[in-house]
């Protein structure tokens, strides 16, 4: 078996950090698959040597480049993503980020650096969800209250979701106009959620059985509007790896899906 991987069709060769992980043996599955794609390369030092999806595992992002590949998709952590994105920007190799827990500087920093390749840092890869929020944000100014309902697997450790909060701030950002809660008496401390921005309420259930979910509600007079979206299965998240892969391109770092759907 080659080092190189499975040679197929595809137009861009991709390497894939973090591919041990649940996640990125999953996205290196999906690249193996897909007609346009070929998988030229992954990496996880927790699993040199060891075989996913027809290539032998690599050590890091410096074996990747060494391959020579077109885009490298990032499945690991906050930190290990910090030390491995400047390595790619120097090589001028596209970078597609999975990885949470990014901030604002890093954004900044990776946006300088990447001057002859692109960054595209996706918080959530269900193309449902991006759509959900796009919606959220259009139904906002025709409404006077809005409250969103995250509901996750037991497993996840923070609340709320990034992707509730960004849906919140789209909806403030669309709308400033919202009525204030009438709540005067909360008897169970909590139960009216957290105040998120434009004081939109934001609700958070952890539940054994359930992957991903949310729920947008907007009311006014005599009517209300229900946008929510499911994801039952991790690999509900795949067809927005293919289009993130697929669709980065020039240079610079960019946030979400948003533009490669044309939201």
């Amino acid at each position: 078996m080659s080092r190189y991987g499975s040679r197929g069709s595809g137009t861009r060769r991709v390497g894939v950090l973090g591919a041990a992980g649940r996640m990125g043996r999953t996205v290196c599955e999906t690249v193996a698959a897909s007609p346009d794609l070929m998988l030229a390369a992954v990496a996880d030092p927790s699993a040199v040597g060891e075989e996913i999806a027809g290539c032998a595992v690599l050590g890091g992002v410096a074996d990747l480049v060494e391959v020579g590949v077109d885009v490298v998709v990032d499945f690991t952590v906050a930190d290990a993503s910090r030390a491995s994105l400047p390595v790619l920007a120097t090589a001028g190799v596209h970078a597609v980020v999975g990885t949470s827990g990014l901030d604002d500087d890093d954004r900044a920093s990776l946006d300088a650096a990447f001057s002859s390749s692109a960054c595209l840092i996706v918080p959530n890869f269900a193309i449902g969800a991006v759509l959900m929020q796009r919606f959220a944000e259009l139904a906002a100014p025709w409404f006077d209250t809005a409250e969103v309902i995250e509901l996750h697997h037991d497993g996840k450790v923070d609340a709320p979701s990034g992707t509730a909060l960004a849906t919140a701030d789209r909806m403030a950002s669309a709308s400033s106009d919202w009525a204030e809660d009438p709540t005067q008496d909360e008897t169970v401390e909590g139960a009216r959620g957290g105040a998120g921005p434009a004081g939109i309420r934001l609700h958070a259930v952890r539940m054994r059985g359930m992957v991903a979910h949310q729920e947008v509600l907007l009311g006014t007079t005599g009517q209300t509007l229900t946008i929510r979206h499911d994801l039952t299965d991790r690999d509900g998240f795949m067809p927005g790896v293919v289009v993130a892969v697929l669709g980065v391109d020039g240079t610079g770092c960019t946030v979400g899906l948003d533009a490669l759907l044309g939201t």
